[in-house]
């Protein structure tokens, strides 16, 4: 059994690859006292750059669960998220609201994608 781990530290690997297919810790934004749709775009450009490390990429996500601070940032955090989704390829998707880690998160998600090419 082949597992790979990418980005491993104590508590836990940001990316870990097996039998073709690719599991993301939860992602969050880049600047935390950022607003919703920066959060949710800076949170999804670190998916993309973890994906294309692993070999795949957004078009590829089976399944994405984000959790959100509010609902009452569901719509913006929406309209960010359905922009970067490619049209016909929409994972299964979940979106609950959470406590986060910090308060000043307002967003996370974590993915699990099918590998589409060789690791970079």
């Amino acid at each position: 059994m082949s597992i790979q781990r990418l980005h491993t530290g104590p508590r836990m690997s940001r990316t870990v690859i097996h039998q073709n297919t690719v599991y993301l810790c939860g992602q969050v934004g880049s600047d935390p006292k950022s607003g919703i749709k920066e959060q949710t775009a800076t949170m999804l450009e670190k998916v993309d750059s973890l994906l294309a490390e692993a070999g795949s990429s957004r078009e590829s996500i089976l399944s994405a669960t984000l959790y959100i601070k509010d609902m009452v940032y569901f719509s913006e955090m929406n309209e960010v998220w359905d922009a970067w989704v490619p049209e016909g390829a929409a994972p299964a998707r979940a979106c609950v609201e959470a406590a986060m880690a910090s308060p000043e998160l307002l967003v996370e998600v974590s993915v699990i994608a099918a590998v589409s090419q060789s690791p970079e």
